[in-house]
């Protein structure tokens, strides 16, 4: 009885490929230590678990490098080893190099964050909870079965929520968190409805082969079918920023410390569209008459109300440079949908994709960049309003300068080349797609966002109201700021190292 069953248990062991897994675990178990050293370390040596994640954080990214020589997968199925639940392929470590660089660009400005208001966040949980949602941020992309897609998400999104509410008596922060957290439940809640139908017509969670049986589903299931496609994709639209899912946004921003605003513009617009993405292109390409059109008008809608709610900010209110940022992320998340939108119509769908990864890798630099610049101003003026940087440049002439060059990629500006390059990318996917009206609304929409950037940008240069305040620059904030402008001069003097993404496959 027993020979029969040994052969059958060891077909089910497999080996893991630790090596891919790497990204990910590292940033795992870093978060694990720290936390358990914080029971340990004394209260002034603290500032020890914010440079160890740091540290993690590095060496995660840097674990990359060895995976770039092919693709590897691993959690394989016993009889069928080309269908995975983690692959390690091109499109998953860009997506990883964007969410572990800027996971770590988000732990230096952290570290002065914790360091000014050290009784207002708690650092061991703060750690922990960080490095948790960078490491379920990092596993997303890599995921082939809705299932581990699902549980990624969550692991990036519930820590993400402590985070926002972490500040002690802040009653900002507690509201912020709240909305957020009910919001994003109520996405997920309807993400699991869709999934579980998708599921119910195909029997099966892997990818691949959701992709082959959808098309062949029986006609008593094909509703199901069209049920579940819609409800996976409100989901990821609500991850997305994605009009009407976009409501928690400027509220969140706000509330959050101002480093957990700057990781969720970036890191969890990389963690949903790289969802989108993946469930619409390789999930579900025999749906894209449906998808398609819904992620078009989505794109628009999303772009023009981000950049008319960022149009009507008021320069002298409370936190509106932050609520400026929020609003414009919105509007940004608008542009990153256009290219998945046209994958639906284009004969190319992996070169509209790379559309999406390139212009995501640039407004990742620039914005977190933008929000280094935010924090180093709020070390003097807490109420951050965008009049508070009147003048910047006469008292910190490198930071204006910088955050001018941010504001201006960001608009598509020279000397912003990538900017301009990365909104160039995405306007011939929507042309290329035969979406001339998207290409309409994105021009438009362009004209109306250089007119906020570039009355920011302006605001820089001008004489201040009375004497220039010096700002203090500690080290954490120099080298994020120092970071972010070096990647953003090098990529707009050679574009090409992102925009290449988008003339090869990426799957």
């Amino acid at each position: 009885m027993s020979s029969p069953a040994q052969p059958l248990a060891a077909s089910l062991v497999q080996s893991v490929d630790w090596l891919a897994i790497a990204p990910p675990t590292i940033a795992a178990v870093v978060g694990l230590v720290v936390l358990v050293a914080d029971l340990f370390v004394a209260e002034h040596r603290k500032t020890l678990l914010g440079w160890t994640s740091v540290t993690g954080l590095a060496v995660a990214t840097l674990m990359l490098l060895p995976l770039l020589d092919g693709d590897r997968s691993t959690f394989c199925l016993t009889g069928d080893a080309t269908v995975c639940s983690y692959t390690a392929d091109r499109f998953t470590l860009v997506i990883q190099f964007l969410v572990l660089g800027g996971a770590l660009l988000t732990a230096l400005l952290s570290v002065t964050a914790l360091k000014d208001g050290r009784k207002e966040l708690p650092e061991g949980e703060y750690w922990f909870l960080l490095l948790s949602s960078a490491a379920g941020a990092a596993l997303l992309p890599a995921s082939r079965d809705l299932a581990t897609l699902i549980v990624a998400l969550e692991v990036a999104s519930l820590p993400a929520f402590a985070l926002v509410g972490l500040k002690y008596g802040d009653r900002k922060s507690s509201e912020a968190a709240l909305k957020f957290f009910l919001s994003s439940v109520t996405a997920t809640a309807v993400s699991l409805m869709g999934i579980s139908f998708v599921y119910a017509s195909t029997g099966t969670l892997y990818l691949t082969q959701v992709a082959d049986r959808i098309q062949n589903v029986d006609g008593q299931l094909h509703t199901l079918a069209q049920t579940g496609v819609v409800l996976t994709l409100v989901g990821f639209a609500f991850k997305t920023a994605a009009v009407p899912f976009h409501f928690w946004v400027p509220d969140t921003y706000v509330g959050a410390p101002l480093p957990i605003a700057a990781y969720l513009s970036v890191i969890g617009k990389a963690v949903g569209f790289s969802g989108l993405i993946l469930v619409t292109v390789v999930a579900l390409p025999s749906y894209a008459d449906l998808w398609g059109p819904a992620l078009a008008v989505l794109a628009a809608l999303t772009m023009t109300v981000g950049n008319v709610g960022a149009l009507r900010q008021q320069a002298t209110r409370a936190y509106s440079a932050v609520r400026l940022l929020a609003w414009s992320s919105v509007g940004q998340a608008g542009y990153l949908l256009v290219p998945i939108a046209a994958a639906a119509y284009s004969g190319d769908a992996e070169k509209s994709v790379g559309s999406t990864v390139a212009y995501a890798l640039m407004y990742g630099a620039v914005n977190l960049g933008a929000f280094a610049v935010a924090a180093l101003v709020g070390h003097t003026k807490s109420l951050n309003r965008v009049a508070d940087y009147r003048g910047l440049y006469a008292s910190s002439p490198l930071s204006a300068l910088l955050l001018a060059f941010f504001l201006l990629c960001l608009a598509g500006l020279p000397p912003g080349i990538i900017g301009l390059f990365a909104k160039v990318t995405v306007f011939a996917a929507a042309v290329d797609a035969g979406l001339g009206w998207l290409a309409v609304i994105m021009a438009v929409n362009v004209v109306i966002a250089l007119f906020y950037y570039l009355q920011w940008t302006t605001l820089l240069f001008r004489a201040p109201e009375g004497e220039p305040e010096k700002h203090r620059v500690p080290a954490p904030l120099t080298a994020a700021i120092a970071l972010t402008g070096v990647l953003g001069i090098v990529l707009s003097g050679a574009p090409q190292l992102v925009l290449r993404f988008t003339d090869t496959a990426l799957f």
